[in-house]
């Protein structure tokens, strides 16, 4: 058999990466993966993603994650740059309908400031509180973060998503499910507290959702 011809296994492996990259546009996450695979480990997701590099059929990208080779990676269908308006509706009275070409709605219509913007992926689910699932994309600005308002922490080289309070001599970090509890930062002198942005929205399999803000609670 040739090296680079893939087994059963391998093959549906793979064929599950390509068709739900094609229907979501993202990677699935491990968890993802070993649910779907009945995987016990994520050692058994990383195990399949290498022998797919070896054969060929994967590729490691500049950042050193994997993506599908350009020889086995099908061709998707371009997204529209935009959603298009194509008229008026009324929502009081009837009213006569009007069709015109209203131009369209765009990322940068929903979020002025995305080219101060980038995303995180969520793994947890500390804050499904604050709507945010394991799995869905955190949109961050570098903003300021007032009082009670969802940011990204790193710290000591860990990161985490929280409601972020201020204390004395440090950080409170609260989320957004009662099963959690608090996570309190008092640095010493040698170690850094880093925000790395304030949450404005989230992406998942439903949409885009813009965060608005909220009322905050101590």
């Amino acid at each position: 058999m040739d090296n680079n011809q893939l087994t059963r296994k391998q093959k549906q492996f793979f064929d599950y990466i390509v068709s739900y990259k094609q229907e979501y546009g993202i990677w699935p996450t491990y968890r993802e993966i070993a649910d779907t695979f009945g995987f016990r480990s994520p050692n058994s997701v990383t195990q399949n993603l290498q022998a797919l590099l070896k054969k060929g059929y994967l590729v490691k990208s500049e950042d050193d994650e994997y993506d599908l080779a350009p020889e086995h990676d099908p061709k998707l269908e371009v997204a529209p740059a935009g959603i298009p308006v194509r008229g008026l509706i009324a929502a009081g009275s009837l009213q006569e309908a009007v069709e015109a070409n209203l131009g369209s709605i765009t990322l940068e219509y929903l979020f002025p400031n995305i080219d101060r913007m980038y995303a995180l992926r969520v793994s947890g689910s500390s804050m499904i509180d604050a709507d945010i699932q394991d799995g869905d994309f955190v949109l961050l600005i570098d903003d300021d973060i007032k009082n009670g308002d969802i940011g990204a922490v790193l710290y000591n080289g860990e990161t985490s998503l929280k409601h972020i309070y201020y204390d004395r001599n440090g950080l409170r970090l609260k989320p957004a499910n009662k099963e959690f509890e608090d996570i309190n930062i008092e640095p010493d002198v040698f170690e850094e507290v880093r925000v790395l942005g304030k949450y404005v929205g989230h992406v998942n399999r439903s949409g885009i959702y813009r965060h608005e803000g909220r009322k905050k609670t101590n």
